[in-house]
């Protein structure tokens, strides 16, 4: 491997150790002040004042209560999962992610060919939580948005190859481009057969925008506090005290823990057009 090849992953480690540890540090903040609004309003209340405490866009982030329409093939409690691969495949990778988080977009960036290839080859099945906590942190909703769109594309089988095109053209964190439907369908004529009118009408009436809120709701409660959150057989392996992981580790880690187990069956995937 060439210098400059070593020098770029180790950037775009870089780059995602410094994103999640802005996340960890915004969702600190974001717990202090809605703990501090709480206690004001129950102060305000014993003392016979009414206050209005701020929230943030809560119409985007609240969870909605009970069974919400979930995308075709979407599996796990309340069927919150969005899995790629075989589904006997003998390793499961679990990621939680953010389409406008820039910490998911270089963790994709490095990992994607690796994550595909064993994804291919029968080694792993991906399991994939969409979570908005980007729109949560900075506001806006391109989060909720893209993410109801990938859960569109499921319903089309066609996630992967969108998935991996929202990362080749995310925008900047502070933009929220993809808060914009348009761009969203837009984007979605890089993958063959997947602008049809389902999809099209599934992106503009959010519907699965309360399955979105549902699985931001059960990330925040799953304890982690950052994207992308990545665990291998339900052991995190990226992120504060975990050893680097580099796609050469997750090829061996996959292969260790398979070792002496039969692959999944795979069906193929569609895959997009040109990236940018």
């Amino acid at each position: 491997m060439s210098e400059k090849k070593r020098d770029g992953r180790r950037s775009a480690r870089r780059a995602i150790q410094e994103q999640r540890a802005k996340e960890q540090a915004r969702q600190k903040r974001k717990r202090t002040l809605t703990v501090g609004a709480g206690v004001v309003a129950v102060l305000a209340i014993a003392a016979g004042i009414g206050v209005a405490v701020a929230s943030h866009d809560s119409s985007s982030t609240s969870a909605a209560s009970g069974p919400v329409p979930s995308p075709k093939g979407a599996t796990g409690k309340d069927s919150l999962v969005i899995p790629v691969g075989a589904a006997d495949a003998p390793s499961v990778l679990t990621i939680y992610e953010d389409f406008r988080c820039p910490a998911c977009d270089a963790f994709e960036k490095e990992f994607t060919p690796t994550i595909h290839t064993l994804e291919d080859g029968g080694k792993i099945r991906t399991e994939y939580h969409l979570v908005t906590l980007i729109d949560g942190n900075l506001g806006g909703s391109g989060s909720l948005n893209a993410g109801n769109a990938a859960a569109c594309a499921q319903d089309q089988g066609r996630f992967r190859p969108y998935h991996d095109v929202l990362y080749a053209n995310q925008p900047e964190e502070q933009q929220d481009k993809f808060a914009d439907k348009n761009t969203l369908l837009t984007l979605a004529d890089k993958v063959p057969g997947l602008r049809n009118t389902a999809f099209t009408t599934c992106v503009n009436n959010g519907t699965f925008n309360d399955w979105m809120r549902k699985s931001n709701s059960a990330f925040d409660s799953s304890g982690f506090n950052a994207t992308p959150t990545i665990l291998l057989n339900g052991k995190n392996i990226f992120g504060t005290g975990s050893a680097t992981l580099t796609p050469a580790s997750l090829t061996a880690m996959v292969d260790a823990a398979n070792k002496g187990k039969p692959l999944g069956k795979v069906t193929p995937t569609p895959s997009a057009t040109a990236s940018p």
